[in-house]
């Protein structure tokens, strides 16, 4: 599978960082029909996890959170690199957009992606 690579909307939502929130929500998502191309949770102190959501349809999201009673973040923008799972994927992709576009940065370099099984 050939590497391509787009520009995303996710959003963030904030809850408790204790076992069974991030499959609640996961849940919820997944009886809506909300398709993730990506999911990151990760815990941001004082008792609180962050779980990164970057759907297929931002707008599907918006909708099931809203029904669900979720607050989202605002709406974030972000680059998604999707291809086959293979040591140095994110480094190739760098190293030619930096031969096309002299002078760009990665501000933030999580980089959760849909493997090749998923």
């Amino acid at each position: 599978m050939a590497d391509t690579v787009r520009r995303v909307e996710y959003h963030y939502v904030t809850v408790p960082d204790s076992p069974g929130e991030g499959r609640r929500i996961l849940s919820m998502l997944e009886e809506s029909g909300v398709d993730l191309l990506a999911f990151l949770g990760f815990p941001v102190g004082s008792g609180q996890s962050q779980l990164d959501l970057v759907p297929d349809d931002p707008g599907s999201l918006r909708a099931a959170a809203e029904r669900a009673g979720i607050t989202l973040s605002e709406a974030k923008r972000a680059f998604l690199i999707q291809g086959d799972d293979r040591v140095g994927a994110v480094a190739d992709r760098r190293r030619s957009s930096r031969r096309r576009t002299s002078g760009s940065r990665l501000r933030r370099r999580p980089a959760p992606a849909r493997g090749a099984t998923g």
